[in-house]
């Protein structure tokens, strides 16, 4: 038997294996819900435990969240396999909601991350155009995975809820920001994500797909769960409102799709239900 000739045809088509080829990447958007009095037994204190044991169980790889206050965030540090980057809405530093960014430590190295503000200023903490209770924050961050050394670029959005011109804007103002990035990125993969307040049809969700691609849509398998993501805390009601979203730059493979409706008995861990894609690099 030659050996050579076959170990030399080998190791060609190990050298010809793509570079993605590694372990899939497990991301969600999870809109936290924040802390509040107001929500009586859904309080974040009965909901913590649930929303951590539902992260681990789905092995979450990385997430970006929403509306996550300073203790609430600090709670998910118990998430020891997890680094997070992300400032407060308010000030810039820890002051009102996160759109805070988790990825696994022992996967990723963090290269980057920053912050800016879904406004006309979006150097600084305010609000833009006619939103009115709320300064709205994009977070993101640039990294590398450890092994394989595939680059990405994740922003966790959360758009105004109020205001209709401040959703449109916000979208062009990220996806302006985003083109820049890739300019100066070629190479990164792409993923933005969180809380949009906006259903499908909307001028803004049009808008952010015929720039990237909607998790959604191009899954390789049919989408699981319910067709929307906001649930309100009403257990046994269909939910009515797809308002979050995954999407995605070209070179990614969308191997599965869900919206989890976990349950902690009969109560949601969050008024959103996560939306998770199973993700391979190309």
């Amino acid at each position: 038997m030659r050996l050579l000739p076959i170990l030399a045809l080998l190791t060609a088509m190990l050298a010809s294996l793509p570079a993605w080829a590694g372990p899939p990447l497990n991301v969600a958007s999870y809109n936290l819900r924040l802390n509040t009095p107001d929500d009586g037994p859904n309080v974040w204190a009965q909901r913590v435990e649930a929303v951590k044991a539902l992260i681990r169980y789905h092995e979450f790889d990385l997430f970006g969240t929403q509306e996550g206050q300073p203790e609430q965030i600090r709670d998910l540090e118990a998430l020891s396999e997890f680094e997070h980057v992300g400032v407060g809405r308010d000030d810039g530093r820890d002051a009102g909601e996160h759109s805070s960014i988790f990825y696994r430590r022992a996967r990723f190295q963090r290269l980057a991350h920053g912050d800016f503000w879904l406004s006309e200023t979006p150097d600084r903490p305010s609000k833009g155009w006619d939103a009115r209770c709320c300064n709205r924050l994009a977070s993101w961050v640039r990294l590398q995975e450890r092994r394989g050394g595939q680059r990405l670029l994740v922003v966790s959005v959360h758009f105004d809820h109020e205001g209709p011109i401040a959703r449109r804007e916000s979208a062009q103002l990220l996806l302006r920001w985003l083109a820049e990035q890739r300019r100066q990125h070629p190479g990164d993969h792409v993923i933005a994500l969180g809380d949009f307040n906006s259903t499908p049809d909307t001028v803004q969700i049009q808008a952010m797909r015929g720039q990237l691609r909607d998790a959604r849509l191009v899954s390789l398998t049919p989408p699981y769960g319910p067709p929307a993501s906001f649930n309100d805390f009403k257990f046994g009601s269909a939910p009515e409102l797809l308002i979050d979203y995954i999407f995605l730059s070209p070179r990614i493979r969308v191997l599965k799709y869900a919206v989890l409706t976990d349950s902690n008995g009969q109560r949601y861990p969050s008024d959103h239900f996560p939306v998770l894609a199973r993700l391979q690099l190309d």
